[in-house]
This record gives structure tokens, sequence and C-alpha cells, in this order.
């Protein structure tokens, strides 16, 4: 006889729905706090006299730190839960946009940059690991709800900039420390979630965990692959969220404020993708999601540095649209492929793409600074042909044969 767990009372999937969306609107916070420094280039540039290589490296700073140390906070937490964590890691961020702030050189901009990155690496591995309890099963809607809020926040990036930031100046952004305030009550909030939840847990027995039927040199082909499109896709994205504004700036000749409002609309783009992507992903398969979303982005990738002002616009949006798509599922997909270790692998998910796309941030400024910021778009736009290694990844019923889920 087949035991068939009953649903979700209401209450309870209102409950995980209310927790997924507050661990999202955190996520909205942090990332609007991220994106502060990007969106300040264009006037940092002009009062430092910073080179392209040098805002490459302020990139650089802020995510490599995210990218080596997130997936040793990842592990920590799937060795032992930190709900408290969450609610840390926004004072971090704090810390890092007051030193923003106050910063008068490149040096002590760096430094800003590698605080805040830090508070990003303690914050993404145990928010997606709440959004994942709170899923109720939904696991692709879960993570993409997750994170639409980071791509809004850092969508409202450029507004910021537009409206407050380059108005008003560097010191405005003092006046964000009210949003990590904000942010430290709701992850406080939860964080008491999270400890209950653990609480409740440790007093039913451990579920089984299924593993999947793959080989070592199988899973490592499959994480190699997933490192790959995550550069094709990391690097194009943190590339236009670093010089889309230069470019605009140098091909069209708007203003730095003008500008602003074109990011805004690539990187909304981005936000909305990533929504779709998910529940896509739950319903037709990840796979499917992944190889549409890398690959299919490239006509477009391709087109963008010879169109006109309207077309460019029209161009960049639908590789946000597109390119985006994938991010949820492919962290869901990673973690079906080493069941048990949500937080480890969530954190090397996220940890590589801050990581690669920084490298590629810095390394895209140095040919900007030899070969101009056109080229270098004209170059990258090649990037998203990597999509085709999907091909290699394993399919689904490879994974799990017998129709069994982590």
């Amino acid at each position: 006889m087949t035991n068939v767990s009953s649903p979700p009372a209401p209450e309870a999937q209102r409950t995980a729905l209310t927790i997924i969306l507050a661990v999202s609107g955190a996520h909205l916070l942090n990332d609007l706090l991220q994106f502060l420094l990007p969106a300040l280039y264009p006037m940092l540039k002009e009062t430092y006299g910073l080179s392209y290589l040098q805002i490459g490296l302020l990139t650089l700073g802020q995510q490599i730190t995210a990218c080596l140390l997130q997936p040793l906070f990842g592990l920590s937490g799937d060795l032992k839960p930190k709900p408290y964590w969450l609610a840390i890691s926004m004072m971090i961020v704090a810390l890092g946009v007051a030193a923003l702030a106050a910063a008068s050189g490149f040096w002590m901009l760096f430094i800003a940059a590698v605080i805040v990155g830090t508070g990003s690496a303690l914050f993404h591995p145990e928010a997606s690991r709440v959004a994942r309890m709170a899923s109720g099963g939904r696991l692709g809607f879960a993570q993409s709800l997750f994170q639409v809020g980071g791509n809004a926040g850092t969508a409202l990036g450029p507004l910021a900039a537009a409206f407050i930031l380059l108005p008003l100046g560097q010191s405005s952004v003092f006046y964000f420390l009210a949003v990590a305030a904000l942010g430290v009550v709701l992850l406080s909030y939860v964080g008491r979630w999270y400890a209950e939840h653990q609480r409740q847990a440790a007093s039913r027995p451990k579920a089984a965990i299924a593993k999947p039927a793959l080989s070592r040199q199988r899973l490592m082909v499959a994480f190699v692959v997933i490192g790959a499109l995550l550069l094709s896709k990391f690097i194009y994205i943190e590339g236009l969220k670093s010089y889309y504004a230069f470019f605009l700036i140098e091909k069209f000749q708007l203003s730095a404020q003008e500008a602003q409002f074109y990011l805004f609309a690539f990187l909304g783009a981005v936000a909305a993708g990533t929504f779709f992507g998910g529940p896509i992903g739950d319903r037709y398969g990840r796979l499917a999601v992944i190889w549409v979303s890398i690959l299919g982005a490239l006509p477009f990738t391709l087109a963008l540095p010879y169109l006109d002002l309207f077309w460019t616009a029209v161009m960049s949006i639908m590789v946000g649209l597109i390119l985006s798509s994938a991010f949820s599922a492919m962290v869901v997909y990673a973690q079906e492929l080493v069941p048990g270790k949500v937080g480890m692998i969530a954190g090397f998910i996220f940890g590589f793409a801050f990581g690669i796309g920084a490298l590629g941030a810095a390394v895209m400024g140095a040919l900007a600074d030899w070969i101009g910021i056109i080229a270098v778009f004209q170059i990258c736009a090649f990037l998203p042909a990597l999509g085709i290694l999907t091909i290699f990844l394993p399919r689904t019923a490879e994974l799990y044969p017998e129709g069994k889920r982590a």
C-alpha cells in the first residue's frame, strides 16, 4: 500500500508563501544596496579619475568576495543551521554602505566593495535555503520568487542613481542605511521562522535522501558544463551592469542620468525573466529552460552593438528576459545533482556566478581601456554560444531513473 502524504493545510501554505515573499523582499533590499556601487560608476569615474580597469576591479572586489565565501557559508549552514546569520548579513552590508558613502579614493572604495560583498556572501546561501524550505515542493517557483526580488532590487539601482545618487552626490548613499535597517527587521522575522522550522524538523524522523544515479565522472562533467553556462551568462550580464551606461554614453552621447533609464529597462527585463524561468522549469523541465535561455539569447547579443538607440534598448530587453530565465532552473538542477547539500550548492552557484562575472567585468574593463567599450560589446556578444554545451548535461531521467527525487 502506497502512503500518500496529504497536502499542506491552507494556513501552512499561506505561512510558507509569506516567508518566501519576505525573503524575496529582503533579497530586493540586499541587491539594491549591492548595486549602489555600480550605480555610482559614471560619477566615480569622473570624480576620482578612475580607469575602466579600476572600475572592473571594484566589481571584482565586491563579487570575488562573494565567490570565495559563499560556498563556505553555505556548507557551514548545511552542517549546522544558522537562522540569524540572515539579519547579521544585512548589518555587514550596512557597514559597507556607510564605508561607500564616506570613501574618498579608489582604495577606500575597494574596501567598501569588499565589505558589501561579504554581507552578500553570508546572505545568499541561507536565504536560498529558506526559500527551498518554504517551497512546498514547488522548488522552481520558490527559487524564482526569491531570485526575482534580488533582480528587482538591482533594477531599482539605476533609478536610485538617476533620482538620488547622481543629483545629490556620493554622500547621499548614507540615506540608504534606512533600507538596510528595514532589511534587518525583515530578516529577523525570517530568522525566527527558520529557527522554529528547525525545531519542528528536529522532532520528526529524517526522510531518506534519494541519490542521483550518476557516476562521479558524469557528475564532474555536469558541474563543468554548469560552470561554463554560468560563465557565458554572468560575464555578459555583469558586463552590461558595469558598462552598459558607458556604452550608451559613448555611442549615443547620452548623459549619465539618461543612460540609467536604459540600464533600468535592461535590469527590469532580467528580473522578469528570472521570475518566469523557475515555474516554466517546474512544468516543462529545467534542461529545456537552460537550453532556450543561454543559446536563445545569442541572436540578440550579436545584433545589439550595431543598432540605433531604440533597437539597442529593445535588444537589451530581449537579452535580459531570455538570458536571465535559466538561473533559478540551474540552481535547482544543481541541487538535484547533490542532494542534502542545499546550502553548499546554492553557495557554489551564487559564488561562482558572482566571481566569474566579476572577473569578466575586470577583463572587459582592461579591454575597454585598450580597444574601446563598443568593441568590447561586439566581442562579448558571442558568449551565449556556450549554451550549446547544455547537450552534455544529464537528463532528469538519468538522475532519478526510478522517479524518486531528493
